[in-house]
């Protein structure tokens, strides 16, 4: 029922409870405006005798005008013309309301992103010091087994595994600290929060370094063979498919108990509150090392017994491995980061591990010489330490601009300067403290290792006050580089597009190996012409 109100000048619509107000003009009749956007006159009562009483009317809604007031109707359509379009215009006032209170809600509701844990000189270092002990300790005792196993049969008969040596061990490097520095910077910025994300980059990655090991492995072997042949100019087929088997099987078994090593490590970082980028890495390597030397030294050993007995085992060993290769490809498509990967992450690992073969060149021709025999228990370490820190440098540098910087930048045809030494270690920023901090980690802990060694009684050489000095003049002057190294080529592959996670670290360990085992073998030279030589310590 429509009711007309003189008090206040209203319209009341009973049956839908809106509301209308209707300024009155004098001598023109009221009129109610519908829902729909209709307009009706309303006729009020001609005599005040049929007024209500109680200040209000009942109005009747009329479908046809009166004979007396059919020359009303055109101002009576042009009202609800009138009418019509205020209500379009309010449903487009209407609507555009709504959409920016949905934009206003859609961003409310997107995800904030993570703050960067506040990190100082001490708990960088705090963070790191554990990791980095464990690591070193865990190359001491790779160098121990390597001095051991350099007198095996397998060592002085196929002297091409020591050129497969830096490369397996450099795989800590391209593909298990490559792994680690992917899932920290995943887990720092909110990638791995969710179980499902979780799993599924995982496994991704898993399946992701299987492949790469194999691939690798495979190469590495085929390097060590064209290392060996081009000095001495003989080819025994036996021992080419024997270093193939032993490189391919070490590298997978060494990548998949690693690869699981480092999951375990990111998630436990993340759930304490501690940075990944600190701990993963260091971590990689304290394990890797001695497993990866400990499995080739086992598994080229009891390949070369199967030789004497059976032509088709080594054969066979290395056509398992490969064999395996599709399916990890096909789970490591699954997840588009580990796809990209899979495509485009080749460059950085083959070429690094020819870098590394070229260590491992050098390695081979060293201690094959009885005077240098006492190399073999401290390249691990050296080796090592180097890369673990430029490691730890990289994958901090990483996070940081994929963190605080803009994304990954497309190719720039202008580059900006590269930095200076000063800027990379006494800068104010966070990566040049971190860099002071891993730099003053040096010293002391190269100090600790060769106490430890000397406590052991490993090696072939005294460790005299003019030793030490060479060794920590080359160890630092190793860190020093690779630091540097480090802070330019991050920021150069970020600035041309590619994700410093997946092809600075492999070229940066590459070149620890490359700068640790010729700076250790020039030492070695060095000492031997100046008479400091004590080969025979520690037969």
């Amino acid at each position: 029922m429509v009711l007309w109100s003189k008090d206040q000048d209203k319209l009341h619509d009973m049956s839908t409870g809106t509301e209308r107000i209707e300024m009155m003009k004098e001598g023109a009749p009221p009129a109610y405006h519908q829902s729909n956007g209709s307009v009706h006159p309303v006729i009020l009562p001609d005599n005040n005798e049929q007024v209500p009483q109680n200040g209000e009317y009942e109005l009747t809604e009329m479908t046809s005008l009166p004979d007396q007031e059919q020359n009303e109707q055109p101002d009576i359509l042009d009202c609800r013309a009138n009418a019509k379009g205020q209500r379009e215009e309010d449903a487009l006032l209407e609507n555009a309301s709504q959409s920016n209170e949905s934009d206003d809600i859609s961003t409310d509701q997107s995800p904030v992103p993570p703050v960067p844990l506040k990190e100082t000189s001490f708990s960088i270092g705090l963070q790191v010091l554990f990791p980095f002990l464990l690591a070193g300790f865990g190359t001491v005792a790779a160098g121990m087994v390597l001095d051991m196993v350099q007198h095996w049969t397998v060592f002085t008969e196929v002297t091409e595994v020591f050129i497969l040596v830096p490369a397996l061990l450099g795989l800590k490097g391209n593909l298990e600290m490559t792994l680690a520095s992917r899932l920290s910077t995943a887990a720092n910025i909110g990638q791995m929060d969710s179980a499902k994300d979780m799993w599924k980059m995982i496994m991704g990655n898993l399946a992701l370094i299987q492949v790469q090991a194999t691939v690798v492995g495979f190469l590495a072997s085929i390097a060590a063979v064209i290392f060996g042949w081009i000095p001495e100019g003989n080819f025994i087929i036996g021992h080419a498919v024997l270093l193939c088997a032993s490189s391919v099987a070490t590298a997978f078994i060494a990548s998949l108990l690693l690869g699981l090593i480092m999951i375990g490590v990111i998630i436990a970082s993340r759930k304490v509150g501690i940075n990944p980028d600190n701990v993963a890495t260091p971590i990689a390597a304290s394990l890797g090392d001695l497993i990866t030397l400990t499995l080739l030294a086992g598994i080229s050993t009891g390949l070369y017994k199967e030789l004497e007995y059976n032509d088709y085992a080594n054969p066979l060993v290395c056509a398992f491995f490969v064999a395996l290769t599709p399916i990890w490809v096909l789970i490591a498509r699954r997840t588009p980061s580990t796809r990209e990967v899979l495509y485009s992450g080749w460059e950085p690992v083959i070429i690094a591990m020819a870098i590394s073969s070229v260590g491992g060149l050098i390695l081979d021709k060293t201690v094959s010489n009885p005077n240098f025999a006492g190399m073999a228990v401290f390249t691990p370490v050296i080796n090592g330490v180097g890369g673990n820190l430029v490691a730890v440098q990289a994958s901090r540098i990483s996070t940081y601009l994929h963190m605080n910087a803009l994304p990954i930048a497309e190719p720039s045809p202008t580059p900006r300067k590269c930095p200076t030494p000063w800027s990379t270690f006494f800068g104010s920023g966070v990566n040049s403290r971190s860099a002071r901090v891993l730099f003053l980690l040096v010293a002391p802990g190269h100090l600790v290792f060769l106490y430890t060694i000397n406590s052991m009684q490993g090696g072939h050489t005294t460790l005299t006050y003019v030793f030490i000095a060479f060794y920590l003049a080359a160890a630092l002057l190793q860190v020093i580089i690779l630091l540097y190294l480090a802070d330019w080529m991050v920021n150069w592959m970020w600035r041309r597009g590619m994700d410093p996670d997946n092809f600075s670290i492999p070229y940066l360990t590459a070149l620890g190996d490359l700068l640790g085992t010729g700076f250790l073998a020039l030492c070695f030279h060095i000492l031997w012409l100046i008479g400091d030589r004590d080969a025979d310590v520690g037969d």
